[in-house]
């Protein structure tokens, strides 16, 4: 297939300015699927169905669009997800949101034909590659995909990166002092079961994302994630590891006082609970500088394809990317954005500051060994 993933300059860009900027710069329905318009079903664009006026009135006549695996405090997905309904009057099913990217995949394959079916995916990069490679996804260009870099798009349009962000240790201040900073400072002593990340390596994205920081702390590369899995090998053998997959809820309650996560969802943490008593502190480790963006995709099988492609639309536009940024998140249209004076400077300004921007990004080689160690490794050095 075609997917484009070398993650080069002009996605490095993106997230490198973004940390400039502070120091300068987851319902069942039933079994039978829903009419769908045939021409949407097919549309590459809006202009495919007499354009956005008219995609606007085929969507509002599906009149539902079914998601996966979107929390709502992830990305400000929340915040996005009743704005559409509001501008629109479509009507959001939003299913399994505590889920992994692996779920989205399977949802998609399992559920062909079914109204139960998603109709977008946001998935990491490495199961983007997956979900092209089935053939999974079906090609569309939102209005502004030409602002989109090249590097972060597939050549053939079934799917372009949407928000970043960076692997960061979160921590609770008030459970947990000294707060860790590093990869090396999780192997602390003081850290017995404490250490926790968002969901398993060998279906999660944030995870996945995670052990490979690990790596690049501890003698590894985009090439080689061994030494992350090593490394967590290490902190189960030391007892630090904790197996539970770390959510908001897990935050909230205790559960979790040290994740590793990324850095949209830690911050937004620290703004989420400050009000309950929460001193939840973010570092971005200087040994293991680690970033990626997430990937939309529309399914070849979507039983509001309508909808589906008015929502990229949606989130493409300049009150979605900006939606993103409000949570914490880099947008993948931040420097189009920028130069056109469209970005919500105050929410960049509240960005993580980066000491070692990430600046090289895994090729979709790298991708695919990487998810393979993963999977045969992960439960050798974690289990037992």
């Amino acid at each position: 297939m075609t997917v484009h993933r070398a993650r080069t300059a002009a996605l490095a860009a993106v997230l490198t300015c973004a940390a400039l900027s502070l120091t300068a710069c987851g319902s069942a329905g039933s079994s039978t699927a829903s009419s769908g318009d045939s021409k949407a079903k097919t549309a590459t664009s809006a202009a495919d169905l007499g354009g956005m006026d008219a995609l606007v009135a085929a969507a509002k006549k599906e009149g539902n669009l079914h998601v996966i695996t979107l929390p709502r405090d992830w990305a400000n997905y929340g915040v996005l997800m009743d704005g559409f309904t509001k501008k629109y009057g479509i009507k959001i099913e939003d299913e399994n949101p505590d889920g992994t990217s692996q779920d989205e995949i399977n949802a998609i394959t399992s559920r062909k034909g079914q109204d139960r079916g998603p109709d977008v995916v946001d998935v990491g990069t490495a199961f983007a590659i997956s979900g092209a490679q089935q053939g999974l996804f079906a090609p569309y260009k939102v209005a502004s995909y030409d602002q989109i870099p090249a590097s972060m798009k597939a050549s053939d349009a079934t799917s372009y990166n949407d928000y970043g962000g960076y692997v960061s240790i979160g921590c609770d201040a008030k459970k947990v002092n000294p707060c860790p900073k590093t990869f090396a400072d999780l192997l602390n002593p003081a850290y017995k079961g404490m250490v926790a990340l968002n969901g398993n390596p060998t279906k999660a994205n944030a995870a996945l994302s995670g052990v490979w920081a690990a790596a690049l702390a501890n003698g590894g590369s985009l090439d080689n994630i061994q030494p992350g899995i090593d490394f967590f090998g290490k902190l189960k053998a030391a007892g630090n590891f904790n197996p539970v997959e770390a959510t908001s809820a897990t935050v909230q309650n205790g559960e979790t006082p040290i994740t590793i996560d990324w850095s949209y969802l830690n911050t937004g943490y620290t703004a989420q609970y400050a009000s309950k008593g929460i001193d939840w502190q973010v570092s971005i480790p200087s040994d293991g500088s680690f970033a990626q963006f997430y990937n939309q995709a529309i399914s070849k099988y979507a039983p509001h394809p309508a909808a589906a492609r008015l929502w990229e639309e949606y989130l493409y536009s300049a009150e979605g990317q900006n939606g993103f940024l409000g949570g914490y998140a880099t947008p993948a249209l931040f420097d189009p954005m920028k130069t056109a004076g469209t970005l919500d400077a105050s929410a960049v300004a509240k960005l993580p500051a980066i000491a070692k921007p990430f600046t090289t990004f895994p090729t979709q080689a790298q991708q695919d060994a990487a998810k393979a160690a993963i999977t045969s490794n992960w439960s050798k050095a974690i289990g037992g």
